[in-house]
This record gives C-alpha cells, sequence and structure tokens, in this order.
C-alpha cells in the first residue's frame, strides 16, 4: 500500500512541477457503473448510481491537443453493499478540440481503492477512458465519459472474475 501512494504522490509531483498547465479546475457529476462477471454472476449486482469529484489540470501541447491530467473521487461498482467500490483515480487524457467548444478525449486510467483493504478485492486497478466535453460558457463545461476496466476487481485468490465499467456526466469549472 505504501509503495501504491508513494507511486501515486511520485506521478503528481512529477507531473505538476515540470509542466507549464494553461488551466487548472475542479469537476463533479454521477456515475452509472456495474461489474460485469465472466460467469456466476452474484445477486444484487445492479448498476449504482454513485458521484466523482475532483480536480483537474490542461497542458497544451498545440492549439488543438493537449494532455489533461485529473485526480478524482469516484463512487463505482454495484448497488449490494458487498459489490461497492470506491477509487482514488487518476485518468489522464489525451485530448484534441475539434471545434472551439468541444473536445474529445482517450486515455488510461488508473485507480486506487481507498475503502477497505484485504478484503478480496485488488486495491489497484487499470481503465482505459473516452470522453466528449462541451464548453458552454466561457469557464464551465459539461462532459460525458465511459470508462472500461481492464484489470479484474477480485483478487487472485478469488474465484470470480469481474470488471468496472462506468458512465460519468459530469460538469466542472475552470479556475485559472
Amino acid at each position: 500500500m505504501k509503495k501504491i501512494t508513494f507511486l501515486i504522490l511520485t506521478i503528481l509531483a512529477t507531473t505538476t512541477s515540470f509542466a507549464q498547465f494553461d488551466l487548472f479546475g475542479v469537476r463533479s457529476g454521477v456515475n452509472i457503473s456495474n461489474l460485469d462477471y465472466e460467469d456466476n454472476v452474484p445477486s444484487g449486482n445492479t448498476h449504482r448510481n454513485g458521484f466523482v469529484v475532483g480536480f483537474t489540470a490542461q497542458y497544451g501541447i498545440t492549439e488543438k491537443f493537449s494532455i489533461a491530467p485529473e485526480i478524482q473521487f469516484s463512487a463505482e461498482g454495484a448497488k449490494d453493499e458487498s459489490l461497492r467500490l470506491d477509487y482514488l483515480n487518476l485518468p489522464i487524457f489525451a485530448k484534441y478540440t475539434m471545434w472551439e467548444r468541444v473536445s474529445i478525449g482517450v486515455g488510461p486510467q488508473m485507480g486506487l481503492k481507498i475503502h477497505e483493504f484485504e478484503d478480496g478485492y485488488r486495491d489497484l486497478v487499470f481503465s482505459g477512458v473516452v470522453g466528449a466535453e462541451y464548453v458552454f460558457c466561457e469557464d464551465f463545461y459539461v462532459d460525458v465519459r465511459y470508462a472500461y476496466g481492464f484489470t479484474n476487481v477480485y483478487d487472485s485468490d478469488q474465484p470470480l472474475e469481474a470488471t468496472n465499467h462506468n458512465i460519468q456526466i459530469g460538469v466542472g469549472i475552470k479556475i485559472f
């Protein structure tokens, strides 16, 4: 656990110390998530409505292309209490501005489970994220994202296999 925390802090420190970011902001929204099982789906595996809240940054590479790392709390998993998974996520988007107010992004996401440890679920998971953003006022935007889990959420000693899938609908404000 200490190694994972150190890794995340190192990534954040490196990213923020070497880059001149164009903007910082905050983002929040709702999650619609569920676990996708290989087989033997447990009862209670219905979608979970949760929330997401976090901080964003964006570094412009060119006029149309930018890198946008984020750090966010995300309530994911399924509706049943035993299937709820809360993560501290670190998505890193490669964003392309299609038109003045519309951009799309894709990238990897690393998630650190934060509520309990040694409970049969992996503490670190990886996903791929794709999304679209619309700036409706100079500093305000709405976005929608889909995260596809690549990592089995269960520890290797568990007989079940499932990945997390998540739709996020969010709003954000660009602070500076």
